[in-house]
């Protein structure tokens, strides 16, 4: 208590109701190759329509990353994006602009916003939000003044002319300012919808002045409209800057400085219609594909659980090494240790005639020996309705997705393999559906293989991770069981930082515990368990290390791997206490 003065009473509060958390455990997380979309940063997806809302619906080159997106959304509701594009030099992944002879990459929001948002360029007027040969189907046309609205193509569109804003008119009280524009978005090839010249964005009556405001006190420079609103183009710099500066006046200055100078209030140039152009994909490099895949690794800012690889972004370029990219996947997830990355094998090695279990075996001993890991045996052929074909796409992302299933019906400490919880969804065959004898190799190899049975689906047959030497953690359910035990208790143990290392802070870590480990007993998830915090391993030597030790002992529960029935015939008069128990 706080040493009082003079005589009184003092109050404090101490809360000692600190529990074990609930944590996550269903967040998926993915890079790939997509049409539109901000790049290089992570996105959160909820849907697919969500996933073609953000990066557009998927062509030739970028459908197997989308679909495997949109197969572990069939499953969960939770899942991180990270968008992969070309930074190098050379064949870069480009904006579409309004100027031909400039070229700008926009990766993201934050990208425009500390390079392009300021507005240094006065030759380019605007470009497409994002990378990509989808920005070259886009139109703006801006109708900045009064007189040239009759006679503009877009008029239709908008209920009057653009003049002077309310807010404009209450800062001079006149209506000289002529500060309003016009400004619509235009589908010029139809790549986008599917429609020549459909209309994707319009916005009416936004102000040239930096400083205009609506009736609702928010901003609507036109610059700052788009930046919040506009799913398809960004601002660079104001339309025909250099005639404007020519003319004594510029856009964008505040209403008083525009009212001030002499003639019109704001220079405003005639109608200017821009078709888009330069916007490349470019190449992905196996370097850019590591960059995206690392944003990933700081699970401090990054709460994921299921990794997942997808084709390893080979659609962008052959010359990408496919264990190289899976094998980054499995180097995130092993060195966040909250997670599980989720890889299959090439798909030379399941489609075609080099398919074999062999060849499935031989690219798993590519990658490296870890238990944060999961491969399993090849591709789907499943439609694809965006582009009305049959695509062959990896399977990963399924059985991420079998998890999350099998985290909403059971817990994570369940395994999601079988046919209660392994059903595969979304296809018309596999690549390689490996017979009895396919399947000892491939579990030998570590490898679980993906089965489609007669009358009973096609399903995940094995559960095994990546580690080589058997262990407990050689099983998906025990790996995650303890990603489960390890995140929550870490995160309960944050409490007793700073505490006394004493009799009282350890009992109360210890009354945490149990009783979470007693929860996950309960459901199945562990046999068995001990927590020891106590004088027996925090003895003087660790307190004056300012350090706590709790020691949490688990007897994991196992999954049935195999299954021996035996079926003894036996004579008529033969009774069965006689015999059960002998064979």
């Amino acid at each position: 208590m706080a040493f009082l003065v003079s005589p009184g009473v003092n109050t404090s509060e101490i809360d000692l109701t600190t529990a074990v958390p609930a944590v996550g455990t269903s967040t998926g997380a993915t890079v790939g190759l997509f049409r539109w979309g901000p790049a290089n940063t992570i996105v959160q997806v909820t849907s697919e329509p969500d996933l073609v809302e953000k990066f557009s619906t998927p062509d030739t080159t970028t459908a197997t990353s989308f679909l495997s997106a949109a197969n572990f959304l069939s499953y969960g509701n939770d899942l991180r994006v990270v968008r992969v594009v070309s930074t190098a030099a050379v064949d870069k992944s480009n904006n579409a602009v309004s100027n031909s002879a400039y070229y700008t990459s926009i990766l993201n929001d934050d990208s425009y916003f500390s390079n392009q948002y300021g507005g240094s360029n006065t030759f380019v007027a605007f470009a497409a939000r994002y990378p990509g040969v989808l920005g070259n189907s886009l139109k703006i046309s801006v109708c900045a003044n009064t007189s040239d609205f009759t006679t503009w193509a877009y008029a239709p569109y908008f209920d009057a002319a653009p003049d002077t804003s309310n807010y404009a008119i209450a800062q001079t009280g006149q209506a000289v300012a002529k500060d309003e524009l016009h400004l619509i978005v235009i589908d010029e090839d139809g790549t986008v919808s599917g429609t020549a010249n459909t209309v994707l964005e319009r916005y009416a009556n936004l102000s040239k002045a930096s400083d205009a405001k609506g009736d609702d006190g928010a901003s609507i420079f036109y610059k700052e409209v788009l930046y919040r609103n506009s799913k398809w183009i960004h601002w660079l710099g104001h339309p025909d800057a250099n005639a404007a500066i020519a003319n004594g006046n510029t856009w964008g200055v505040t209403i008083a400085t525009a009212n001030s100078r002499a003639g019109n209030a704001f220079y405003s140039p005639e109608v200017t219609t821009y078709s888009l152009v330069g916007g490349t994909d470019g190449v992905v490099t196996q370097a850019d594909a590591i960059q995206a895949i690392d944003l990933f690794l700081n699970k401090e800012t990054q709460d994921i659980s299921l990794m997942f690889a997808g084709d390893c972004l080979v659609s962008g370029n052959s010359s990408i090494s496919t264990s190289t990219v899976a094998g980054e996947f499995l180097t995130v997830a092993a060195n966040r240790k909250d997670c599980v990355a989720f890889v299959s094998p090439a798909q030379a090695n399941v489609v075609g005639t080099q398919a074999s279990a062999t060849a499935v075996v031989n690219y798993r001993n590519l990658l490296t020996d870890t238990s944060y890991g999961v491969m399993d045996s090849g591709w789907k052929y499943q439609y694809d309705k965006y582009n009305d074909v049959y695509r062959y796409v990896p399977l990963n992302a399924d059985i991420a997705g079998l998890c999350v299933r099998t985290d909403l019906q059971r817990d994570p400490w369940f395994s999601p393999a079988g046919l209660n919880r392994g059903q595969i969804r979304n296809l018309v065959k596999l690549a390689f559906n490996p017979t009895q004898s396919e399947r000892d190799t491939l579990y030998k190899g570590g490898v679980n293989p993906v089965v489609s049975f007669p009358g009973e689906g096609t399903v995940l047959f094995g559960d095994k991770t990546l580690q080589g030497r058997p262990s407990a953690f050689d099983r998906i359910n025990v790996r995650r069981l303890f990603i489960v035990l390890e995140k929550a208790i870490a995160v309960a143990a944050r409490s007793s930082l700073f505490e006394f290392n004493d009799e009282f802070t350890r009992s109360q870590f210890v009354g945490l515990v149990e009783p979470f480990l007693r929860d996950v007993q309960g459901r199945r998830g562990i046999f068995d368990f001990r927590v020891v915090c106590d004088e027996t391993n925090n003895t003087p030597a660790v307190i004056d290390r300012n350090e706590f030790v709790g020691d949490i002992y688990i007897k994991p529960a196992r999954s049935v791997n195999f299954i021996q029935l035996n079926f003894v015939a036996v004579r008529s008069g033969v009774a069965f206490d006689e015999i059960v128990g002998r064979f």
